[in-house]
């Protein structure tokens, strides 16, 4: 039996994207592989053996009846669980559901809804188990990852930056969007993490991060507004990929609510 750390890799409801970034790290991952011993890990073998693990990746979020046990499952069986991408720390795009009426959702989309059986609320993993560190991203950093994997398996707590994507831009030396060319940008309230990728393309930040340590919300809305953004159009911007983080969801609810308030005036 090998005395190597024991991992898993577990899928719940997402795009496998941030698996995705996991695989295509390539020689990075070939030189960890001979680190660990990947027991489970349906994108990549068909090996699947039991706990107990050493280390538990769960990318995507608790969205259907089945995975309110599975998560638990793991959680007993795994010394350490790590949460990656926005689906699996904030809900995900697919969060944007919980605003709405899924019933109506599905009798639209499929034809024999009966045989649908989904949660009513899409919710990230530290909802239903306690989660030894969270990775953000839409999809994750392939070299967080791997570090947090090394770090972890060492028995070090990686740090993870939740610093402003402006402070990023900053580092790098790139031009501010929303000075420069006028653009909407959520770098102010957006964790570092992707290296300010659409900065870089003179893009504003879609927020695929999720929250950075000490936001101001109110502050960014105001920017929004003063950029002629209209409320509904703030909210959406808010509500994109991370909508279920309660910072976000807080402040385009209000936003949302003066909007409807507006329009009934």
């Amino acid at each position: 039996m090998s005395n190597k750390p024991r991992v898993a890799v577990f899928k719940l409801t997402s795009c496998d994207g941030c698996q995705l970034q996991l695989l295509d790290a390539e020689e990075a991952l070939l030189v960890l592989a001979s680190e660990i011993d990947i027991v489970y890990f349906r994108e990549a073998t068909r090996r699947e053996e039991p706990g107990p693990f050493d280390l538990s990746i769960i990318e995507g979020s608790v969205s259907e009846p089945w995975q309110l046990d599975e998560v638990k499952k793991i959680r007993r069986e795994s010394s350490l669980v790590v949460a990656i991408g926005a689906c699996a720390t904030t809900g995900g795009i697919q969060a944007l559901r919980n605003l709405a009426d899924i019933d109506a959702f599905v009798s639209s989309v499929y034809p024999s809804p009966e045989y649908i059986h989904s949660l009513r609320h899409s919710t990230p993993v530290s909802d239903h188990i306690e989660v030894d560190l969270e990775l953000s991203g839409c999809p994750v950093d392939r070299g967080q990852l791997l570090g947090a994997v090394a770090s972890l398996l060492r028995g070090a707590m990686p740090h993870v930056s939740r610093a402003p994507v402006c402070v990023e831009c900053k580092r790098r030396g790139y031009a501010c969007v929303v000075v420069t060319r006028g653009e909407a940008c959520l770098g102010p309230i957006t964790a570092t993490g992707c290296g300010a990728l659409c900065p870089a393309f003179a893009r504003g930040c879609y927020g695929c991060f999720g929250p950075a340590d000490g936001l101001n919300t109110a502050a960014m809305k105001t920017l929004l507004q003063m950029q002629g953004q209209s409320e509904d159009s703030i909210a959406s911007k808010l509500r994109f990929i991370n909508s279920w983080a309660p910072e976000l969801r807080e402040e385009a609810t209000s936003t949302s609510r003066s909007e409807a308030h507006a329009s009934h005036s």
